[in-house]
């Protein structure tokens, strides 16, 4: 199979602003539907994933300056908002991209895992020289 040329400007999004796979989905999710309200039970069956899990990654992306909590009264629920235009735009161009290279848009991100995962376990190593 051949690889897929990442632009570099996507790629590096990938690797610097989404964390997981679960984290993408999500943003997809609410991307499809800007006006929808979300909360974390209603995004937890859409993921398949536990409520607590799902209201994680809604407060994740609204760290993420990517999703809003809604207007009160409705505080317990999030929207999608990029911080941006323009970080709408790179959101959109990931869509397009995830869309039709999904395998290969996952495996960036869990390459990008493996490697902190991989930083983090070095870290712990004896090392000889100390």
């Amino acid at each position: 199979m051949d690889k897929v040329p990442f632009p570099e400007d996507l790629r590096r999004f990938v690797l610097t602003s989404i964390p997981s796979v679960p984290f993408l989905e999500a943003l997809l999710i609410l991307r499809a539907d800007p006006a929808q309200q979300w909360h974390g039970n209603t995004l937890a069956q859409r993921l398949y994933v536990r409520e607590r899990t799902a209201q994680a990654l809604l407060e994740e992306l609204t760290r993420a300056g990517m999703a809003v909590p809604c207007a009160a009264p409705h505080g317990d629920c999030y929207q999608y908002r990029p911080s941006s235009p323009q970080l709408g735009e790179r959101i959109d161009a990931l869509a397009s991209l995830y869309a039709r290279h999904l395998v290969e848009v996952t495996h960036l991100i869990h390459s990008s895992l493996d490697r902190k995962a991989q930083q983090f376990a070095n870290a712990f190593k004896l090392r000889k020289d100390v």
